[in-house]
């Protein structure tokens, strides 16, 4: 699996309607045969960072993303709402889905 996890940190003025401009996107992505999974997350210590985990079955799968026209629609929209460039991490790992976590389940 292709993992990768980006940190967006988007002008204030634009954090708060951040997960609706990019909503046509993270649809669009999540309708891509090889994604597993396109999740965002708004940072509780900073109301302007977002991340977004995401998740491909393989590096076609994720070469097709970045080759798509909604990647590159987005790419042209989201950089007039950052206010600096993303941070990425960006890596290939065995799997093709999220695991359990061993140390804590719920009681009961």
């Amino acid at each position: 699996m292709i993992f990768i996890a980006v940190k967006f940190t988007v002008r204030p003025e634009y954090a708060d309607t951040w997960l609706e401009r990019t909503a046509e996107f993270t649809r669009a992505t999540r309708a891509e045969e090889g994604n597993l999974f396109y999740d965002w997350s708004r940072s509780v210590d900073d109301p302007n960072q977002f991340v977004l985990l995401e998740g491909f079955a393989s590096q076609e799968a994720g070469a097709a993303h970045v080759g798509s026209d909604h990647f590159k629609a987005a790419m042209e929209s989201m950089s007039e709402l950052i206010a600096s460039t993303p941070e990425i991490i960006h890596t290939e790992i065995p799997g093709s889905s999220w695991s359990e976590m061993g140390e804590l389940s719920p009681k009961g």
